[in-house]
């Protein structure tokens, strides 16, 4: 049997027909960059977190970027963030001339572990980036009373965490200000690149506004010097569409979830993921730890199982971020998950039959001889 990694086409059954009205709607308008299709999509897509505004953009990237200018970060300060983590939350610092300063990560929800962030505020530190990672929401609480001793702004990495919930609240607008990636792999995908920020901020609305279309509020006036980081009508199309069901997506990945952790929780070398009290984890990842990481990865593919490692090398170990001066055994709990952590698939349309399978390849694995 196979079960890639991540099936976009099995989805297509389901919205395509509607996604083609719309875009032959596009055509016929010839109105392709922040037009209606956008314009709903920021309405939609705000009132879907809770929060008072959502500003579309071309990618998560330029979301992570935007978020942080609009609290100000500017050369020289510093921000934290984890050190687990994809690359794009450190580029956007180092893109605004700040520094990343990394943290570790906690072991049980591999999310930036709160009790070392004090530790590592300086008289140059203006933010806080914590990571939704996998889904699962970083733990607010102590972020945000950590960020009000000190004054500083929180900023939500939300790119892996469509419809997570913190204490009750959905993510993207606890913080100052989020950031949300829409690329095709996510929970809410597009077909290419896309992005977004939220906030119930108006003045960071505003300047999100200005600074994605030129630093300009209406054409050949321009305020500031802004970004081309304008979203394309197709892009919000196929996310309107997709909204439609984002929630009973949402709520299959869970169930998926589940089923993994009845089916895999007995088995000594695996240990499965850990989900918060008091949250709402929306799986984007399912990953768990396992004992000779590498051999398991190569079964479950000579069987036809498609996995992933989210990520192999932490941050600070990362040539890009060589400068900094870190070195190994700086972070222990992410350079151990690093070697231990392992995706297994998960995305809505994920049969019984290739759950059962995936897991009964697990188990054999380790009871047969293939890993000795």
């Amino acid at each position: 049997m196979e079960v890639p990694f991540l099936d976009l086409k099995a989805q297509l059954p389901q919205i395509k027909a509607e996604i083609e009205e719309r875009f032959s709607r596009i055509l016929d308008n010839t109105a392709f960059v922040c037009g209606r299709e956008v314009q709903e999509f920021e309405e939609t897509f705000a009132k879907l977190h809770e929060t008072k505004y959502a500003v579309g953009l071309s990618s998560g990237t330029d979301g992570n970027h935007l978020a942080l200018i609009c609290c100000g970060i500017r050369e020289e300060d510093e921000v934290i963030l984890p050190v687990n983590t994809f690359i794009a939350t450190a580029e956007a610092v180092s893109y605004t001339g700040a520094n990343p300063v990394f943290v570790d990560v906690d072991e049980k929800t591999f999310n930036i572990d709160a009790n070392k962030i004090e530790e590592k505020i300086t008289s140059r530190t203006e933010a806080i980036n914590p990571v939704h990672l996998f889904g699962q929401p970083a733990d607010l609480n102590p972020i945000m009373e950590i960020a009000e001793r000190y004054n500083l702004s929180v900023i939500e990495d939300s790119a892996q965490a469509h419809l997570a919930e913190y204490d009750g609240e959905r993510v993207g607008g606890i913080g100052d200000i989020a950031s949300w990636s829409f690329y095709p792999g996510k929970n809410l995908g597009a077909w290419g690149e896309a992005g977004a920020i939220t906030t119930n901020n108006k003045q960071m609305y505003i300047k999100a506004k200005k600074m994605r279309d030129h630093g300009s509020k209406r054409k050949y006036f321009h305020d500031l010097i802004g970004y081309n980081y304008r979203m394309s009508e197709f892009q919000a199309a196929v996310l309107n569409v997709k909204m439609k069901y984002i929630k009973q997506w949402t709520e299959r990945r869970r169930k998926i979830a589940e089923k993994y952790n009845e089916q895999l929780k007995d088995i000594e070398q695996i240990v499965i993921p850990a989900e918060m009290f008091g949250v709402k984890h929306v799986y984007h990842l399912y990953v768990v730890r396992a004992k000779e990481r590498d051999k398991l990865q190569e079964y479950l593919k000579e069987n036809g199982i498609g996995t992933g490692l989210h990520y192999p090398i932490p941050l600070h170990l990362q040539q890009a971020y060589a400068h900094l001066g870190y070195k190994k055994g700086d972070f222990p709990v992410a350079e151990r998950l690093a070697d231990e952590i392992l995706s297994l698939p998960i995305y809505p349309e994920l049969s019984e039959e290739q759950i059962e399978y995936v897991c009964q390849k697990i188990k054999d694995f380790y009871r047969t001889k293939h890993h000795s």
